[in-house]
């Protein structure tokens, strides 16, 4: 994020609550219970008990149970796309002739499609070879430590959709690399419907913790924060957090045919006005994009909330939990409805907010994960003003659906009276989307519980940032 008064910068960051357990929403698509209208539950994921024997030639390959799981991967993707290509794309499904494994920590690792292999973790389709690679060595077995074995599932249905690109006719040579990439993401969507669907001979996966795991890697795999000198990779790159799980949620919502119709305009529309890139301090520097999680900064964001909302009793806030007949306080920040006051624990918030990535064993957050969950409370005052009930599962989406309206807005030119900012940079909505899915309190009711799927959570989340106030409570109802 962005501070006008002292060009400084901010960021969102998130924590963690139970499960909430009633309500009702408008669709299947944005009901709690649900993600992507399959019932969200937790339950086994993973290669199944009585799963088929893997099938097929491994080139390179060494028999290990990596490359067991690669393979039995592909099988189902094969499986998956020979009842379901027809009908939704152009031309006719051809199953990939070359699979090949990898060592990427073998220096004798050999090339593939003319680029070498070693030290180079990765997975990828060559269409020039029609070769599908993996790197079993290092990139595999670390997704499948972190992220289960339908990690794995879901990377190979990415690499595989750059195969079905060219069955159906829908890239070229001139085709930009994030409409590639964004499409192969949508069509890894349609596949893990499928498996979730409970199609698959092969896989189980859970739509609550089992799909969370399955998005927590698509946001490993996101783009570096981008600064004024890296304009190319906004064509050229594979796309933010938000880009990567908002394709794979298209696949999962609409199907492949939805896919089919991603290009760079659909990409553009989609990001909007949203920030890409990090500005220039006044130096020259590229900036962090981080703000102080300081009483300063607390106060600003809520006077600039004031002005996103514009509510006829703004809620204040505190640092000292007072008594509250409605809930006990809950940290990092909570809202009482009976004095219509946010109490925020500073300690909690700041560690909420701490610069951190993969690197740390964390999926990513930053001052915005921290940010978006007091945006989040205040959201509650404006339903309570509203005369919303605020204890129920449905309000738990329709807080994080507005706090996705305020944080479009504060992309924009939002201020205070007086002309302060604060303003959202490039890798804050990857802070907050990572938070929905880790914790999900900027997804969670007056009494700090969220809906079971993060799946469902970024959903909401996404509804405002593209959408208004009118729209969540049309959804979210």
């Amino acid at each position: 994020m962005l501070m006008a008064v002292a060009a400084s910068c901010v960021v969102l960051l998130v924590a963690g609550c139970s499960s909430v357990t009633q309500g009702r929403a408008v669709s299947n698509l944005y009901d709690p219970f649900r993600a992507g209208g399959l019932l969200a539950e937790d339950g086994p994921s993973g290669v199944k008990d009585d799963s088929p024997d893997p099938t097929g030639e491994v080139q390179n390959g060494d028999g290990g149970d990596v490359d067991r799981l690669a393979l039995l991967s592909v099988n189902d993707i094969v499986e998956f796309w020979q009842q379901n290509y027809a009908g939704a794309l152009a031309g006719q499904f051809t199953p990939i002739e070359n699979l090949l494994s990898y060592d990427s920590e073998d220096p004798s690792s050999p090339a593939v499609c003319g680029t070498g292999t070693y030290d180079e973790p990765n997975a990828f389709y060559c269409p020039g070879g029609d070769i599908l690679a993996w790197d079993r060595g290092v990139m595999v077995p670390i997704g499948r430590e972190f992220f289960g074995d339908v990690s794995i599932a879901a990377l190979m249905a990415h690499e595989y959709g750059h195969a079905i690109q060219h069955m159906a006719g829908l890239v070229n040579d001139d085709t930009p690399v994030i409409v590639l990439e964004q499409q192969a993401d949508c069509f890894a969507g349609t596949y893990i419907r499928w498996v979730a669907e409970g199609n698959s001979p092969r896989f189980d996966l859970s739509t609550g913790d089992g799909l969370n795991h399955v998005l927590a890697a698509a946001i490993t795999l996101r783009d570096p924060i981008l600064g004024p000198d890296d304009q190319d990779l906004l064509e050229d790159g594979h796309g933010t957090a938000l880009d990567r799980v908002s394709a794979f949620q298209m696949g999962f919502m609409a199907g492949a045919s939805e896919c089919a119709a991603i290009d760079f305009d659909e990409i553009a529309q989609r990001r909007g006005d949203l920030p890409m890139e990090l500005p220039l301090d006044d130096s020259g520097g590229v900036q962090t994009g981080e703000v102080p999680l300081d009483e300063g900064t607390l106060s600003l964001l809520m006077d600039v909330l004031g002005e996103v909302y514009r509510p006829a009793q703004p809620p204040t806030l505190t640092y000292e939990p007072a008594p509250c007949t409605d809930i006990p306080p809950s940290p990092p920040a909570s809202y009482c409805p009976t004095t219509n006051s946010i109490w925020v624990d500073l300690g909690s918030m700041q560690q909420l907010g701490s610069p951190a990535d993969e690197s740390n064993y964390v999926l990513l957050q930053g001052d915005n994960t921290a940010l978006s969950v007091l945006t989040s409370r205040y959201a509650l005052a404006v339903q309570r003003e509203n005369g919303d009930p605020l204890d129920t599962p449905v309000a738990a989406l329709r807080t994080a659906c507005l706090t996705g309206v305020a944080q479009a807005a504060m992309a924009g030119s939002i201020a205070t009276p007086d002309g302060r900012t604060l303003s959202l940079t490039a890798g804050d909505l990857d802070e907050a989307v990572a938070g929905l899915l880790t914790n999900g309190i900027a997804a969670s009711n007056v009494e700090s519980q969220t809906v079971p799927a993060g799946f469902t959570r970024i959903v909401a989340y996404r509804s405002g940032l593209s959408g208004d106030r009118d729209l969540c409570y049309a959804r979210f109802k």
